[in-house]
């Protein structure tokens, strides 16, 4: 375990000879106080024991509480709300749980460990895992509908909380009322987090690098508020198509680009298998003007305008000067799942008018909480859209890089990792620190070509040997964390752990199709494949071509 400063407190009264079987009945959970837990500035609300069964398979002690209390610049209450879930059988390990989306809830502190399996997570495997809402409530203003979620981007405090300081401030806290409460230091510690739990992970590589030994970061927004003038990108570009975002491309339509991608590319990988495991051949093949229907063709292609809106989302944006202001997108046979939908085109929910997730969440993200100062937008479906389709990619865009006086860190400041431009790492590798970065290729939040770049700057500037303390693998076919025409089921986490604990560096990982995944099931079937580390490739080799010992990373 690399070393680190903790914060344990010594419990032991000095003279008093309190033997350990005492301590040990001092410390049941429903004894437990910030006192007893050695503790400031921490309020704990809730302390229950909880059986094995229901939600998790294990029994242990569940505390619940805040710390970081503040009165906002806006005049709302803040304070970073905590859950720290301590198994009865704990293996002397912790884990601190980053969520995803714009947080605002105490998500249960489980430990979902990204790999398929819901019910295979770190509590579970009897590590003491936090969960945190990062420093705000995302059900504090029902007045501002759609738009609640980030209103909190109206106080300083509270941006900086979500985008590195409550995971900063927890952390250490977290580790004390863990020590404290088993009376015995943690041996290892780790960073598991999915989407914006995924950028909180390489934030925490840059901002904290001595605190974790392992972290896992899964299709990360490291980039988060130029992903977001994607969104205005997208919503232009496909609004261009029929005059409804919803109706650009039916599922047909999506259908009929996921199988030209394969017909295109899913033999470069060396097997025809309907998967696209050579994804930066097919970067390089692959041209959707094969699609567009021939003069007076009518089925079976897309209109010019279809390809057009295509090829627009999929360079990315840029300003009037051709300056590209987040990444470009892969193509990739996920582009048909129905994640990739949800997030870009349309999705099942009446109350959001139908909209896209990108439509919601995003317009309201990008408004309020990476526009510098921010922009008050309207919660209503048709005000959302509204702001995104009014978005000047010349005027607007440059205000996630914006700071003021009462602002005094701009969205590009507080929500990436710092140097995330031209990233080395050298203390979190010095400090003998391990990450393992994955990402989907067909992720539609997140560009996977951006996290690729990263990967290559980082190796560039650790002489091409990242791999000693960073391993990164893409999942063809998987949109935003699972699902699509993927083997989304594996575990990354033990491979992590293995490579922190005993040394052993991460090669192939095996991947199956998830049980939940029906696209998948649909497309692949019962196959395994192998996930390989960047830059290689799964390629056949000779075998039952729908098993993953027939492959090799090379």
């Amino acid at each position: 375990m690399k070393s680190r400063t903790k914060l344990m407190v010594i419990l032991t009264t000095l003279g008093t000879g309190i033997s350990s079987a005492a301590l040990a009945e001092q410390l049941e959970c429903s004894q437990q106080t910030t006192a007893r837990l050695g503790v400031s500035d921490v309020q704990i609300d809730v302390v229950e024991s909880i059986a094995a069964g229901g939600e998790v398979a294990v029994g242990h002690c569940r505390l619940a509480g805040i710390t970081g209390a503040h009165r906002g610049m806006d005049g709302n209450d803040y304070a970073i709300g905590f859950e720290l879930r301590l198994p009865d059988d704990w293996n002397g390990r912790f884990v601190h749980q980053f969520n995803g989306g714009n947080d605002g809830a105490v998500v249960s502190a489980v430990g979902p460990l990204l790999g398929g399996d819901d019910s295979d997570t770190a509590l579970s495997r009897g590590y003491a895992v936090v969960s945190s809402n990062a420093g705000h409530r995302g059900d504090a203003h029902p007045d501002a509908g759609l738009a609640g979620g980030a209103r909190f981007g109206f106080d300083a405090q509270a941006r900086r909380d979500y985008g590195y300081q409550a995971v900063a401030t927890l952390n250490p806290l977290a580790e004390a009322m863990v020590e404290a409460y088993y009376d015995a230091p943690i041996e290892y510690s780790y960073g598991v987090g999915g989407s914006n739990g995924g950028r909180h992970a390489m934030v925490a590589a840059s901002r904290l690098p001595d605190a974790f030994d392992g972290l896992l970061a899964g299709y990360p927004g490291f980039n988060l508020p130029k992903a977001a003038i994607q969104h205005a990108w997208d919503v232009q570009a496909f609004k261009a198509v029929t005059g409804d975002v919803r109706t650009a491309f039916s599922r047909d339509d999506l259908d009929r680009v996921a199988r030209n991608i394969l017909a295109q590319c899913d033999n470069l990988d060396g097997l025809t298998d309907n998967w696209v495991a050579d994804v930066d051949a097919c970067q390089q093949k692959y041209n959707p003007d094969w699609l567009q229907c021939s003069p007076g063709q009518t089925q079976g292609c897309l209109s010019a305008a279809q390809v057009t809106a295509l090829k627009t989302v999929h360079r990315g944006p840029h300003n009037s000067a051709g300056e590209a202001l987040y990444s470009d997108w892969a193509w990739d046979s996920g582009i048909g799942s129905g994640d990739w939908r949800f997030w870009k085109l349309e999705s099942p929910i009446p109350p959001w008018g139908n909209n896209s997730l990108i439509a919601v969440m995003g317009s309201s993200s990008l408004a309020q909480l990476f526009t510098t100062p921010p922009t008050r937008v309207a919660g209503s479906p048709q005000a959302l859209e509204a702001y995104l389709l009014a978005f000047d990619f010349d005027r607007d865009a440059p205000l996630i890089n914006n700071s003021t006086a009462q602002f005094p860190e701009s969205a590009m400041d507080f929500m990436t990792p710092p140097g995330a431009e031209n990233p080395e790492l050298a203390d979190f590798r010095d400090a003998g620190g391990k990450l393992i970065v994955f990402h989907g290729v067909s992720d539609p939040v997140f560009s996977v070509r951006d996290t690729t770049r990263w990967y290559q700057k980082l190796d560039a500037n650790n002489g091409a040997n990242a791999a000693a303390f960073a391993r990164y693998y893409r999942v063809p076919g998987m949109p935003h964390g699972a699902g699509g025409p993927a083997p989304d089921d594996f575990d990354v986490f033990s491979v992590l752990v293995d490579w922190v604990e005993h040394g052993r560096e991460p090669g192939a990982v095996t991947a199956s199709v998830s049980d939940a995944n029906e696209a998948g099931q649909a497309m692949l079937g019962d196959v395994s494949r192998l996930l390989c580390p960047y830059p290689q490739v799964a390629r056949y080799g000779s075998g039952e071509p729908h098993r993953a010992s027939s492959f090799s990373c090379r």
